[in-house]
């Protein structure tokens, strides 16, 4: 009679930790396998990618563009083509209603390319990144009423203009921010004015006057300052101020009414309206 040898306890850790060690490679070589196969762009050069990303978009297929692009600058950091994907994507970004990566996009650009001929247009990007936050397609049927909107934006966007004008006036978009400048101005100048009326109802002389001594300090040249001013002068007669109204009242006497920051109607529904500063080609 033959006899049965019983594994012995290390035998049995030895073929467990083996089966263990072969099924973990089988899993791996099976997903590496997998990766391979899922992935359409291994054999892609990065002219591959640039020119599939600037096909997609002129086809306004956003998404895709920003995949490829920043794909194409994670494989290919040093090719000739990498630049122009920082600025790409960003512009892509912007189309694809991302304000935040937009700017981010930017200042990456900014900081890693500071002497870059094309900086005027980052900083152009930015500010209409800031300018049209917040936006949706029903602005082209019920136009927004800026000055009841999130003035914080706004005023970045006045800083972003005001930056490209002040550091690159014969840039070719300077001409447009400084309309855009304005605009924003006004309507900055606008929600100051709206706050002190509401004020003014409420009988609230203080806050009022404070309200519309902001347009008389910051936008001196908007429609709004007359109205400011007359604000300024029934609240101080409300306040038994009589001097301070004969005062306010001799100074808007002595300036013309502010028209020269006032825009055409058609020019301010162009300006919220245009929304495409395609991006300038790298050399």
């Amino acid at each position: 009679m033959s006899s049965f040898i019983k594994p012995t306890q290390p035998f049995l850790q030895r073929v467990f930790i083996l089966t263990v060690f072969a099924a973990l490679f089988a899993l791996l070589s099976a997903c590496s396998s997998d990766d391979v196969k899922e992935d359409p762009y291994l054999n892609w050069s990065a002219k591959d990618f640039y020119l599939a990303a600037k096909s997609d978009l002129k086809l306004a297929e956003f998404e895709a563009a920003i995949k490829k692009l920043e794909t194409l600058e994670a494989r290919y950091p040093f090719s000739k083509f990498a630049k122009q994907a920082q600025l790409d994507v960003a512009y892509a970004y912007y189309k694809y209603d991302e304000p935040d990566s937009t700017i981010s996009a930017v200042k990456r650009f900014i900081r890693l390319h500071p002497r870059s001929a094309h900086i005027d247009y980052a900083i152009y990007l930015k500010g209409l990144a800031n300018f049209y936050r917040g936006s949706s397609f029903l602005d082209g049927m019920f136009p927004r009423n800026l000055a009841e909107h999130d003035q914080q934006n706004l005023k970045q966007a006045i800083k972003d203009f005001t930056s490209l004008i002040s550091n690159y006036p014969q840039s070719i978009y300077a001409p447009d921010a400084y309309l855009r400048s304005i605009f924003l101005r006004n309507e900055l100048a606008e929600a100051a004015i709206i706050s002190a009326e509401y004020y003014m109802l409420r009988e609230a002389w203080i806050a009022a006057i404070n309200r519309a001594q902001t347009v008389i300090m910051y936008y001196q040249t908007a429609p709004a300052r007359d109205r400011a001013l007359d604000i300024m002068i029934n609240a101080y007669k409300k306040l038994g101020m009589d001097q301070l109204a004969k005062d306010t009242q001799a100074i808007k006497d002595m300036n013309p009414a502010a028209s020269k920051a006032t825009l055409p109607a058609d020019s301010v529904i162009e300006l919220t309206q245009r929304k495409d500063p395609l991006t300038p080609q790298i050399n």
